[in-house]
């Protein structure tokens, strides 16, 4: 058995090396799609493997090659890895298949080739982080994958959005490995060893590992408040990469920080706390920033930002649950936050490809520019449909399953009820968590909506041409994957070994369908009324126009306005008359501005201050040899007096 495991991994392995290599020597459109090829060969692979691990339980560990003497990098897996790695493989062939045709589309042949390559070293890099049998191999893989991540955030480098979106990424993700550095070397002083393992210390002498940890994985997950560099990337990055980077990449981070917890054998309930907090603003301030938007990358981004804090609510649930000895719930909370982290990725994925698709089509990502393309491009307004049912939890999808099982776990917390204060925060975070699911909703009606329907709101909506063939195919795997998850999840959760309570969603999706197709039946029907052909009522209007169609910020405006202590909002009006007493009006201009809190009182304060300390040591260098050896000399008598001290 671990000798096919193993045959599977490096197989995969292989197939994604390759992918990376046959791009770089043969620019070719051939060889682009045979690198896609392989990439589609690894997910077959890698799905073997994982589903071998999750219904054998074997755990294989297998060596690979040596960093250091005495240090060999392995690759490792156990359940959780082998969930990680079937997400990889879910979302791996809708990406590939979408890549085919999508990858043309860029200006050069050297970029084709290049985004080729780098997305397949992407994939792998993502693959070895989370097969990673140790601190060291994570870290080296896990720069691997910032790296070439960024490069594909960079991809069209003459522009200065996509410059200013590099620049932004490359800092935020090297505050996160920064902070993983230290958690993994404070690990390693504790242990002894950089392998994963049990952590038999108490509380007190993980404190400093799980703080680093939290922050590191957080800044990349997109955690409130280190979420910016999401908004960025992901309208810069081309959108087969930002379904990989939103499907994938920050659930690498998720895997890495349950690595940690699950090894924990003590956790405080400060932690789960703290976990629950982060997730719930995470969650409640994603959607309500997604709520403002009109990029539609930048919309699917926030959105991102507010699954992310589902699922670490669902973490925070688990450590708090288990703190507390009700393991039950907390298995039922772990379920939770991995189910949602397998169905974010899959329904992400779907809209990430589907609005690259609209973004080509139409030649904008400005929400007002498009409607009508239900009628020009209606296979992906039917995907996106799905993805956008999926989304919005509604049932029997799978983003409905994922949330149910946490839904659960809140409503049995009353177990907790020795604890008063710990109940009241569960009340309050329980509260934050229903009005997120209600303003997702009302999100994704937005965003389908006036995407989709109604008459198209500028010539290049109306004239928008459906994708070609591989454009399809590739948003249709994962959107067949959110019905069929979300149907069979009761199912999927007992071959995965979840064994916890959860209704038979089969049944309800039958039923559905039944109602569905006995509407749809009704509707089309004859009956003995004759038909009759005439214009809508326009309301008085002698005919209906785009410009009397909701619009993205006019949908979103109540919201704005409701919200407004969060956005700052702020109402601009400069009106003009033709008299000077202002009874007779002109014209005039209105406008709502938001403020960008995070950004402009969290971020920018320090970066100015880091700039100005900058300029500040930089006067230093002053090119006079005297300063340089006087410089030397503080330096030498400085590590003396510390050496001294730590001795």
């Amino acid at each position: 058995m671990n000798s096919l495991l193993e045959a599977l991994a490096y197989g995969a392995v292989f197939a994604l090396v390759s992918g990376t290599v046959l791009p770089l020597l043969y620019r070719s459109k051939n060889a682009r799609q045979a690198s896609f090829g392989l990439s589609l060969i690894s997910s077959v692979l890698l799905l073997g493997f994982a589903g071998t691990v999750l219904y054998t339980g074997k755990e294989p560990s297998f060596p690979a090659f040596g960093f250091l003497p005495g240090l060999d990098f392995t690759l490792a897996a156990d359940r959780l890895t082998a969930g990680f790695v079937l997400l990889i493989a879910a979302v791996l062939p809708g990406v590939s298949i979408y890549s085919l045709e999508y990858t043309e589309h860029a200006k050069s042949e050297a970029r084709k080739a290049l985004q080729a390559a780098l997305t397949s070293l992407f994939v792998l890099a993502m693959l070895l982080v989370v097969l990673a049998g140790n601190m060291v191999g994570f870290l080296i893989f896990w720069e691997i994958m910032s790296l070439s991540s960024l490069l594909l955030v960079l991809h069209d480098y003459s522009s200065e959005e996509n410059k200013k979106a590099g620049f932004f990424y490359f800092v935020m993700t090297n505050i996160s490995t920064t902070f993983l550095f230290l958690g993994f070397i404070s690990l390693y002083r504790l242990t002894g060893s950089a392998e994963f393992g049990p952590l038999e210390y108490p509380a007190g002498a993980l404190t400093l590992p799980f703080l680093c940890l939290f922050i590191g994985f957080g800044v990349k997950a997109g955690l409130v408040p280190f979420h910016k560099w999401l908004p960025y990337a992901h309208p810069a990055a081309p959108s087969n990469i930002s379904a990989l980077m939103s499907g994938v990449m920050l659930k690498v981070a998720i895997y890495g920080f349950l690595r940690f917890l699950l090894a924990a054998a003590s956790p405080e309930l400060w932690w789960g706390v703290l976990i629950l907090i982060a997730g719930s603003l995470s969650a409640l301030f994603g959607v309500i920033y997604a709520l403002k938007e009109s990029d539609i990358k930048r919309l699917l981004a926030y959105s991102s930002i507010e699954n992310i804090g589902i699922i670490f609510i669902g973490i925070g649930l688990y450590v708090i649950f288990r703190v507390e000895g009700l393991e039950t719930l907390a298995l039922m909370s772990l379920a939770g936050a991995c189910f949602h982290a397998f169905n974010h990725a899959l329904f992400k994925s779907l809209l990430f490809l589907c609005a690259g698709s609209v973004v080509h089509a139409t030649g904008t990502r400005n929400i007002e520019a498009f409607g009508g393309l239900v009628k020009t491009m209606p296979a992906t307004s039917a995907l996106f449909l799905i993805g956008s049912v999926s989304i919005a939890a509604l049932p029997p999808a799978n983003g409905f399953a994922g949330e149910l099982l946490l839904y659960q776990a809140f409503f049995q917390a009353s177990a907790l009820s020795a604890n008063p204060l710990l109940t009241v925060f569960m009340v309050i975070a329980l509260s934050s968590f229903a009005l997120t699911g209600a303003l997702a909703a009302a999100l994704f009606v937005k965003l389908f909506g006036i995407t989709c329907l109604a008459l198209p709101r500028s010539e290049e909506s109306r004239l928008a041409e459906e994708v070609e063939k591989p454009m399809l195919f590739g948003p249709a795997v994962p959107a067949v994957l959110c019905i069929l998850t979300g149907i069979f999840s009761k199912q999927i959760l007992s071959l995965a070994g979840w064994d916890i309570e959860f209704p038979d969603l089969l049944l309800l999706g039958l039923l559905l369908a039944f109602i569905y197709a006995a509407l749809f039946l009704a509707v089309r029907a004859k009956t003995e009324i004759p038909d009759r052909i005439s214009e809508t009522w326009g309301c008085g209007f002698p005919a209906l126009t785009p410009s009397t169609e909701y619009s993205s910020a006019g949908f979103s405006e109540p919201l704005v306005m409701i919200f407004k202590s969060i956005y700052r909002t702020r109402i601009v009006h400069r009106p003009e008359y033709f008299d000077g007493q202002e009874s007779l009006f002109k014209n005039g201009h209105v406008e709502i501005r938001l403020l960008r809190f995070f950004e402009e009182y969290l971020y920018i304060p320090p970066a100015l201050a880091i700039d100005s300390l900058s300029k500040r040591v930089a006067k230093l260098q002053n090119g006079k040899l005297d300063s340089y050896v006087l410089y030397a000399f503080l330096a030498v008598l400085t590590l003396i007096i510390a050496t001294g001290v730590l001795v």
